[in-house]
């Protein structure tokens, strides 16, 4: 970041502006971690903000040359592209208004358009000319940006395009270390869980002897359904970050192999200490999916409609160690022996009162305000908790500890 803050503080007192570090760190910051803008957009910019502010033109910029994509081989050069449009990704940001992969006769390379370009959507199949696009540059993989000075025409003619050469790699798990990377993997599903978009068709965990790892299919994927428990190898994943957290999506060109072996699942375990302060709503008894095992809403699943569900134990709870919150996620059996009542039990006392929210009541009755050891995989918000013990409430001297490091 202080790079970068340098660089745009150079190019303003080149114009002889002078802006506070604090302020221009500032809105990069705003830019790259709530917007997840690429930092060489984020630095344009904000260039251009404090430019605008000071009534000072920014430096005009090359004009653009025609190019294939095999010859970019390096940022922030400004081209025109012949290409068509290969495959469409969801995009990971509301900055973000298409993303995905173009391609000609040379190759393909990943574009983004930018929400506040205003430029029609591309189509998939469709060829165009991408006139005033910028190549960009992230851990060695080229892409094209499209911006407000950018145009698209659309081509009576087809360009005719290699097939994306995705070139995904085998991988463990563990091994997965940054974004936009192609990838294949051999793994176990181990929960499907309630997507929160009707573009996601399924979302939830799988793992392999590793560890696990949050994957997400689009809808637009038209790929079939994974199945709980079982195992796949899953070809041309996109792996993707958020927050030093990374998943795997499986797009258009992704593909599903289901495979008669059991994969060993690993975990790579967190612990977390602290007061449990909420259940939250869906906790204690619900009833799932048979065929998908998603937690259903007024006895309709979101893929498979009104079913007839089987009835689970589960607790979503939020536990505070005075500095932090953490959402965890406690499966049937650990419920059980948590507040000592059995799956059955739950269903008499839901059906003597006429409301399953009696047992959500109870638990929560039993559990808010102790203090709870928690140990299982962290995945997206949660941890997947594999093991829960009382602790010990917090001491006069851990307060005063604690106050301390806050004390100016």
């Amino acid at each position: 970041m202080k790079e970068l803050v340098d660089q745009i503080s150079a190019r303003l007192k080149e114009q002889k502006i002078q802006v506070p570090d604090a302020e221009i760190e500032s809105r990069l910051k705003k830019l790259i971690e709530e917007f997840r803008v690429p930092e060489s957009e984020a630095r344009r910019s904000v260039l251009n903000y404090f430019f605008k502010e000071h009534g000072v033109m920014p430096q005009v910029r090359a004009s653009a040359e025609k190019a294939v994509i095999s010859a970019i081989k390096e940022p922030g050069k400004w081209v025109d592209l012949q290409v068509k449009v290969l495959d469409l990704w969801e995009p990971a940001t509301e900055a973000i208004s298409q993303t995905g992969l173009v391609g000609d006769g040379t190759g393909s390379m990943k574009f983004v358009k930018w929400t506040k370009a205003g430029l029609p959507n591309l189509e998939l199949g469709k060829s165009y000319l991408l006139k005033n696009v910028v190549t960009d540059e992230f851990q060695g993989r080229f892409s094209v940006k499209l911006n407000r000075t950018s145009q698209i025409e659309l081509l009576e003619t087809e360009v005719e395009a290699k097939p994306a050469s995705l070139a995904a790699q085998p991988l463990k798990i563990v091994e997965i270390a940054e974004p936009g990377r192609w990838v294949d993997l051999t793994v176990k599903v181990t929960q499907l869980w309630e997507a929160n978009s009707d573009a996601i068709s399924q979302s939830g965990l799988i793992g392999d002897d590793t560890g696990t790892i949050k994957f997400v299919k689009w809808v637009k994927a038209e790929l079939p359904n994974l199945e709980e428990g079982k195992s796949y190898r899953l070809k041309n994943l996109v792996t993707d970050e958020f927050q030093g957290r990374f998943s795997v999506k499986l797009n258009r060109t992704s593909q599903i192999e289901p495979l008669d072996v059991d994969i060993e699942v690993g975990s790579q375990s967190v612990e977390f200490t602290g007061a449990l302060v909420d259940v939250q709503k869906g906790s204690g008894l619900i009833k799932r999916c048979p065929i998908c095992k998603r937690s259903l809403a007024k006895g309709v699943c979101s893929d498979h409609g009104k079913v007839e569900g089987t009835y689970d134990l589960r607790i979503k709870a939020v536990i505070d160690d005075g500095r932090r919150v953490q959402d965890v996620l406690i499966n049937r059996e650990t419920t059980e022996r948590l507040v000592g009542l059995t799956l059955d039990a739950a269903k008499q006392m839901a059906m003597e009162a006429l409301d399953h929210e009696v047992v959500r009541s109870m638990i929560e009755g039993k559990l808010v305000g102790r203090y709870f050891s928690v140990t299982g995989p962290r995945v997206d918000r949660y941890i997947l908790v594999e093991s829960i013990n009382e602790a010990p409430p917090v001491t006069v001297s851990q307060i005063n500890e604690l106050m301390s490091t806050v004390e100016v």
